[in-house]
Formats: structure tokens, sequence, C-alpha cells
């Protein structure tokens, strides 16, 4: 097996430089521990709640899981036909356009990049709030984190990450399995015991969970409930972490599609039964839970239920899956990051593009995505909504990152530069990438709207300033006059002639700066390029 997805590697222009050390189950303990269900949800209730209460909370995570599905599964075809861990900039090069390809790729490889390693940061400050609740409940509430102390938190939680994340695959393949259990254990906790142990006044009836639109955002009931739908959506989201680790998975055409299609199904399913359980033991007094001194609703709903005690042993155990979720992330964010520093797209990809001789773990890029995701920790020091900003960005930029190549391969479909893998979708590929496309576009709109109407400085949603922020520096970088991307960057860049440097680290700096310096002179992927999936013979996946 593992000589088949190497064969398949060289053809799409790579060679074998990690270990494939993760199983079709760990492969989607990745993504589904990526996703990290309850912590995940607890840092974004505040979208659901004051935009329509339990009802919204709980049918708008009904109704979004179709439209993930649709998303999921374009991608799923996509990383079957080209299962490599530049994902989804790869993806683009090789569909898209010739005249556009090397900008759309570059766009794509840079938002998603920056992406990741804003999730990570937003994953990373949850879990600093997350602990600082844990300690206010521990002191009877009479005692909350101050910014500077939460900031302290956050940096020693990325810092840790970055050290887990700089060991073996191996380690981090097999605590996959461990991050899954404490998944669905927590998720079945919530489910199940939260509901028998909820006082009766705090229980709520089925017509007020199923049927009482409580709308206290100030928006029309409506477009409330469109905005209510950002809980979901950030929820259940980096499910395509699973591709990035496609260089490291174990028939990684078959168990990379699957991994994305079912972590969107069992994170749906599992979340539909969370969020119930949380409307109905939550209570009517919506402005108590969104604003309590504990700083999280789903905090403030354990402690009305388990009481002191009780929510602390719960929250704790939400605390250590909030940290796996994050170590997750910087696994995948990093092996991101490799991949387009070995195409020589990142500034000083010669050392970025390195794997340590001892771990065999792209230490470089780990630390890489740490430094970015502390700076974008001080925007902290901006206020509350300058770090919210950060919440939505990562599901805006990821959902930038879905649907350039989603576009790409619906344009190209009845084209010589598509050609399946074994995950195919038939005739059912174009209704179902034409509904992620819509569903995508209306979304990141969504995005951009503050959480209630008319908002002062304060309560402005930032996200369109600050993805504009990061666009711009990107799209400078490639047009730089001189020494800008688009005066060298070809897309990706072959390296299966590269050898091991002397050090006995298989990477080879050469051939990630050959991008910008050697330029069409290192063209060896032109052939499958024109193929799509480097079948330079002719064959297909299916």
């Amino acid at each position: 097996m593992q000589d088949t997805d190497s064969e398949l590697l060289a053809k799409l222009g790579y060679k074998q430089e990690f270990r494939r050390v993760f199983s079709p189950l760990e492969t989607f303990g990745v993504a589904f521990s990526v996703i990290g269900l309850v912590p995940s949800l607890a840092s974004v209730l505040f979208y659901a709640l004051p935009n329509g209460g339990p009802t919204a909370l709980v049918w708008g995570w009904f109704m979004a899981y179709p439209f993930m599905m649709c998303i999921g599964l374009a991608l799923a075809e996509l990383a079957s036909a080209n299962p490599t861990s530049g994902g989804l900039y790869y993806w683009t090069h090789t569909l898209a356009p010739p005249k556009w390809r090397n900008l759309l790729s570059w766009i794509v490889g840079y938002t998603n990049t920056i992406g990741f390693a804003t999730a990570l940061a937003s994953i990373d400050w949850a879990c600093a709030v997350q602990i600082g609740a844990a300690a206010s409940i521990a002191n009877d509430l009479t005692w909350a984190p101050t910014m500077p102390q939460t900031f302290g938190i956050y940096v020693a939680i990325i810092v840790a990450h970055g050290i887990v994340c700089s060991l073996t695959p191996e380690l981090m393949a097999r605590l996959q399995n461990l991050y899954i259990a404490l998944n669905v254990l927590l998720c079945l906790i919530v489910i199940i015991v939260l509901p028998a142990v909820t006082p009766g006044e705090l229980k709520n009836t089925p017509e007020y969970v199923f049927g009482t639109f409580d709308n206290v955002s100030g928006w029309p009931d409506g477009f409330a409930f469109i905005i209510s739908l950002l809980t979901p959506l950030w929820t259940v989201c980096g499910y395509d972490s699973s591709v990035h680790m496609s260089e490291e998975a174990l028939n990684a055409a078959t168990a990379v599609p699957w991994a994305i299609v079912g972590s969107i199904t069992v994170s749906c399913v599992l979340g539909w039964g969370v969020v119930i359980s949380l409307a109905f033991c939550m209570g009517t007094d919506l402005a108590g839970i969104i604003s309590g001194p504990l700083g999280s609703p789903m905090a403030q709903i354990f402690y009305g239920a388990f009481g002191p005690k009780g929510a602390l042993a719960l929250w704790i155990v939400v605390i250590i899956v909030q940290l796996m979720i994050g170590s997750s992330l910087l696994l995948v964010a990093s092996r991101q990051s490799f991949a387009f520093a070995r195409d020589g797209a990142l500034p000083f990809s010669r050392l970025l593009y390195y794997i340590s001789p001892r771990t065999k773990a792209p230490v470089c890029t780990v630390w890489l995505v740490v430094g970015f995701a502390f700076l974008l920790g001080l925007l902290s020091f901006g206020g509350a909504d300058a770090i919210n900003a950060v919440f939505s960005l990562a599901v805006a930029s990821m959902y930038v990152t879905y649907i350039v190549p989603i576009a790409c391969r619906l344009a190209c479909a009845d084209s010589g530069r598509w050609r399946p893998g074994v995950f195919w979708l038939g005739s059912f590929g174009k209704p179902i990438a034409s509904v992620a496309l819509a569903w995508m576009a209306l979304m990141i709109v969504v995005f951009f709207f503050p959480t209630s109407p008319g908002p002062d400085v304060q309560g402005m949603n930032y996200t369109v300033l600050v993805l504009g922020g990061m666009m711009v520096p990107v799209l400078a970088w490639y047009f730089f006059p001189v020494y800008g991307g688009v005066h060298w960057f070809q897309g990706p860049v072959a390296n299966v002639h590269a050898h091991a440097s002397d050090d006995g680290c298989e990477a080879g700096s050469v051939v990630a700066a050959s991008a910008s310096e050697k330029g069409s002179e290192s063209r060896s992927m032109d052939v499958r390029l024109s193929n799509n999936v480097g079948r330079s013979d002719g064959m297909e996946f299916a």
C-alpha cells in the first residue's frame, strides 16, 4: 500500500519525504479532532443564542448540514484525484486556466496558510478564555482574568503546541485515536448526562426549543436566523485538514476523501444531539447566559446544571479536548506551510523547507505558524471585537480557499484538465459543486456583518478589514517589481529527483529555491499539470 502511495505521489511530482504512519482511522481523526465539536461550539454559541435562541441553534444546525456536506463532497472528489499536502493551491494550479493558474494558486496557497494560522490563534485564544473560566469557577466566581493574563495563558498554549508538534509523526498519529475517543465521550456526556442533572427550573419545553424564535439581537428575524448559522459553520470547519496529511496517510487517495465526508457526517450528527441537549437545559434567560460572569455561554449552562464542582470537572475535560484541537490544527498547518515552502512560495523557503532528521517533523514550519499565531494574539489588546474578528476570518479565509479550486474544477469539468480519482461523484459532481459555491458565496458576505445593527466602533465586525489587511500584502508580494512572485512563481515544483542533504534530512533546499531562482528551468511538472493528476502515462485513478 505504501509503495502505491509513494508511486502516486511521484506521479504528482513529489518524492516521499514523510513517513506514511497515519491509518485511515487516524486520518479521519485529524479532521474530526480539528472540528472538536463541544469546545468549538462553546467558542461560538454567541452567534446563535441572540439570533433566535435555542430554536435557531437547533434548526440552524439541521439546515446547515446539507450545505456543509456539499462542500465536503466537492473537496473529497478533488482530494482523491490529487492526494498531496499542498492540497487546495495544488488543485487550483492544476485545474485553473493557464493564464490565471499562477496568480490563483498563489492566492489560495497564502490564504490557506494564513487561514490555518488564524484558526490556530482563534482555537488557542478560546482555550485561554476557557482556562480563565475554569479558574473563575474554582474561585466561586470571585476572580476573572485580565486581558494580559489571558494573553499569557494563550502564549503558553501555543508554545506547548509547538513543542508537541515538533515530536515524531508516529506519536501524533497514535494520539489521534485518543482524540477521537475523548471527543466522542465529551459529546455523550453533554447529550446524556446534562439533561439528567439539569434542575427542573432550567429545563425548557419542546415548544420553546423547537418552535419559539427568541431574537434579542436587533436584526429582523429572517436575517438573525442567517447569522445564527455561523455557529454550525464555524464549529464544523477545517474538514479539509486531512487533505494536508495526504503524504503521511496510508491509501491516501481513498482514506483522505472518506475522512472529509466522515468527519462532517459524524460531527453533524453528534453536534445536533449536543445542541438539542443544550437547548433543553439552558433555561430562558438568554441575556444571563450570553453575558454571564464566566465569559462563556456553555460554561454558564454547565454551571447552572452541574453546580460549581461538577461544572469545573466537565469544563476541564472541555479544555483538554480544546488543547487537542490546537495540536491537530498546528500539525495540519505545518504540513500546508511545508508544502508551500517546498514549492518556493514562502519567504525564506530555503530555511522553511526542512524536515528534522531526528523526528522527521517539519519543525521550521511548525514554529513559523506558532510565531504568526503569537502576532495574531496581540490583537486581543485592541479589545474583544478585534480578537473576535479572528474567529470570523478563520472561516472566511477557509471559504476563499475552498471556492477557488471548486470553481476551477467546475469550469474545466469537460476539459482534459479534470480526471477523477477513486472517489468520484459522477454526474452529481457539477450540481453538488454548484450548490457548494453558491452557499459559500452567500455566507462569506454574512461573515462580514456585525452581531447587531447600528454598531459603534467597539461593536463593528472587523473581519473584512482583517481579511483585506491579509490580502493586500499577499497581492503586493506577488506583483512586487523585480522580486515579486509574478516574476518567478510557476506553481508546484517537481522534486522527484531531489537527493537527501548531507545531514541526512530528506528535503533539499535547492529544490525549494528553484521556484524563485530557476523559474521555468525547473518546470519538470508541465506534463503532469496538463494531465491534471500527473498521469503522463494516460492512466486514470478510477
